[in-house]
């Protein structure tokens, strides 16, 4: 009987619906996901609060950028968890492997809640010793702990969801293990928000209230644990082991054998790399241009964020479902393509609706930045080996006032000069260009007096002049995009590959484009922003990544929703 036949055959019997032990399956392995999410998205929701505290104080700029990469380090492990876990999860089984990965992620991130951090701390009114370098240190080392375990939990949950849904269904099946990143992100967003609402003012949550979402993951591990210890191993890789078919040697025959080597770099250049950008775009970078950018207040920005949650989040499992009946490869493809014509005018339109003062200002105000280009540098890592210039600094700075600038060469030595319409300011401080913008008419600054000298305090977004609706529009259509790339690709990543080697083959393509393509996408895209000028110049590296896959996924990759995954 040939794949398409049993394909077909099968789809009829699987119209009557899912199956108790097939629900009990999807629920038990996506809950287990959502808590391993959770913990992994905590950091980078909550990195804005803590980078001052883990880094050397002096350049809140700088500890940004280190705290991201700090964030981003957890996704340049990821496809090293997955060649790890993979590995086992073909060889021993998928239910045991993704059981250890659960416990490893979710010690990690209780024990962020724990460190010290650079400089002495205060909390509940005692002091806690500083520990210097020593706390960045520590900080990665977790973070990097964290990257390893979700670089196993992903392929195995997929796998072994999928291995235990009938033909015709596995899209659906899959798509609600899709959901569990959002509903992991939406869980975060939920206990910050009680947190910063409920229990801490905005002083003490940014000292140490912070470590209440880190320590409350270790109540999230003992019911996941409970959860994974009910399930039983998956059907179709005990039938491989009974029939003596399983693989002695994953990674080689994974990697090192063709035609399954040309699969791998397909599924990461024609789908999973796209499907990354379009997923961080549409969650992480929105959330930190509502709040970094456009100046939203967090709370706000959260409560945008959770609502576009609440709504897209169905769409995944519609999307699961669309493939079952029409094709992964098309759904997926197609959300590349929209998402990357679109983007542009949709943040344009954001920033708008988010702040129009802000905007508007930016409409009446040149500002150029003269400049010895020499002198400015592109700064990705940020560390101890570090060296801001004037330049930078100043970049720097305009940026995190959510302002674009044009960029001018001012010869060799030349000193940095900001224009503002005609007026120039230098040298570079903080005061003086704060003082000049205000005198501008920005609206996102405020004069104080501290300490007998004058001083500037942020403002957020007027809340009264904030476009609700249209806001919350655009970031339900960032998640219908999301879903698009997201929701068939766990099922399209599993039939891609044969049972033997499926967990490994599988896991590595979706974590380097998700962990590197995607996860990298805060850290460069902020990165882009401050060393062009340009608040939107960001968006170029998502745009150009989802339609390299568009076109390399339409050219080279063709469906799989009607092959046989028992195949070895």
């Amino acid at each position: 009987m040939g794949v398409a036949t049993a394909g077909v055959e099968s789809v009829s019997k699987a119209d009557k619906g899912i199956t108790s032990g097939e629900r009990r399956v999807i629920f038990a392995s996506s809950l287990g996901t959502v808590f391993e999410w959770y913990d992994f998205y905590l950091y980078a929701t909550l990195a804005p609060f803590f980078a001052a505290l883990f880094f050397p104080p002096g350049n809140d700029t700088a500890a940004l950028l280190s705290a991201f990469a700090t964030y981003a380090a957890g996704f340049i492990v990821r496809p090293f968890g997955a060649l790890v876990f993979g590995r086992i999860g073909d060889l021993v089984g998928r239910k045991y492997t993704f059981l250890v990965t659960i416990v490893v992620m979710g010690i990690s991130t209780f024990a962020v809640g724990l460190l010290p951090t650079f400089s002495d701390s205060t909390i509940l009114g005692y002091t806690v010793p500083g520990i210097g370098w020593a706390a960045p240190v520590l900080l990665v080392t977790l973070r990097l702990l964290q990257g390893l375990a979700l670089g196993g939990e992903y392929g195995g949950a997929a796998t072994y969801v999928a291995e235990h849904a009938r033909p015709g269904k596995r899209g659906f099946a899959t798509s609600w293990i899709q959901t569990t990143a959002t509903i992991g992100f939406f869980l975060a967003l939920v206990v910050i928000g009680a947190c910063r609402f409920y229990f801490f003012d905005a002083q003490t949550f940014a000292e140490w209230g912070w470590r209440v979402a880190f320590l409350v993951s270790l109540l999230l591990l003992l019911f996941s644990v409970y959860i994974r210890l009910m399930l039983e191993e998956s059907p179709v890789f005990m039938r491989m082991k009974e029939e003596g078919k399983g693989s002695t040697s994953p990674i080689t025959d994974s990697f090192l054998r063709y035609p399954n080597n040309k699969y791998v770099l397909l599924a990461l250049l024609g789908a999973t790399a796209g499907q990354g950008v379009v997923w961080y775009t549409g969650q992480f970078y929105a959330l930190f241009f509502l709040t970094i950018t456009a100046k939203v207040d967090p709370l706000y920005a959260y409560a945008l964020i959770a609502g576009s949650l609440v709504i897209g989040t169905p769409f995944f499992v519609f999307f699961g479902w669309l493939s079952d009946r029409i094709g992964r490869l098309k759904i997926i493809l197609a959300g590349c393509l929209i998402a990357a014509l679109t983007y542009f005018p949709l943040f344009a339109l954001m920033a708008n609706a988010a702040n129009p003062d802000l905007v508007a200002f930016q409409e009446k105000t040149q500002l150029s930045l003269s400049v010895d280009p020499a002198e400015c540098n592109f700064h990705i890592f940020v560390g101890p080996w570090s060296t801001f210039t004037e330049c930078d600094k100043a970049k720097d700075h305009i940026s995190k006032l959510g302002l674009s600038f044009e960029t001018k060469d001012a010869g060799a030595g030349a000193p940095v000069v900001l224009n503002i319409n005609g007026t120039d300011v230098a040298p570079f401080t903080p005061a003086a260009y704060n003082s000049a913008l205000v005198a501008a008419g920005y609206p996102n600054l405020k004069q104080v007096e501290k300490d007998g000298a004058t001083a500037f305090a942020p403002l957020q977004a007027d809340p009264a002049k904030i476009d609700w609706p249209v806001l919350l529009g655009i970031l339900v259509v960032f998640l219908i995009y999301v879903a698009m790339v997201y929701g068939p690709i766990a099922a399209f990543l599993v039939e891609l590959f044969p049972t033997n080697i499926r967990y490994t083959s599988m896991s590595l393509p979706y974590h380097i484009g998700n962990g590197w393509f995607g996860g990298m996408l805060p850290l460069l895209a902020t990165a882009i922003v401050a060393w062009s000028g340009n608040i939107y110049a960001g968006l170029w590296y998502p745009i150009i990544v989802a339609l390299g896959t568009f076109v390399i996924g339409a050219l080279f990759l063709r469906e799989t929703k009607d092959r046989d995954i028992t195949a070895v």
